[in-house]
């Protein structure tokens, strides 16, 4: 179930929290409450140098416990950024889509967007002999700090 637009992400996933019986103990809120103010995929261990810098410091072991959980909730998306490295963000649906551009060299991550990419997709799926339902997009090279 998506959120609604008077609801935040936040508020939506600790219904759904809710619902599934899991407390909202601390870390799980303030973790919570970092991925809703991010406009892009975090790793875990970004999520967890956040909490500390702002006087909330939660454990990696249960950062990775919390991030699995809002996983099969299907409330975070993990996105496979090669090396090994996986990033998380909410799954805000209605608040538009976008993909990712990863620097190999420097590890920077950029979201974009592109409609004709988007169209391509959908001209795709129709050919294809599945219904799409979701899709994801990394693009990996060297950002133009590290090319140059």
């Amino acid at each position: 179930m998506a959120a609604t637009t008077a609801q935040s992400w936040a508020e939506h996933a600790t219904d759904v929290l809710a619902r599934a019986n899991h407390h909202t103990g601390q870390a799980r809120r303030a973790l919570i409450e970092l991925l809703d103010s991010q406009t892009c995929a975090l790793s875990a261990i970004e999520i967890e140098d956040a909490l500390r810098a702002g006087e909330r410091p939660v454990g990696r072991a249960s950062i990775y416990r919390i991030l699995d959980e809002l996983e099969r909730l299907h409330l975070v998306q993990k996105i496979q950024v090669g090396q090994a490295m996986a990033r998380y963000e909410p799954i805000r649906t209605g608040e538009g889509h976008h993909h990712h551009l990863v620097c190999d060299n420097c590890g920077t991550v950029t979201p974009f967007t592109d409609p004709d990419l988007e169209n391509a997709i959908k001209k795709l799926s129709r050919r294809v002999p599945m219904r799409v339902e979701e899709h994801e997009i990394v693009l990996h090279g060297a950002c133009q700090d590290c090319s140059n």
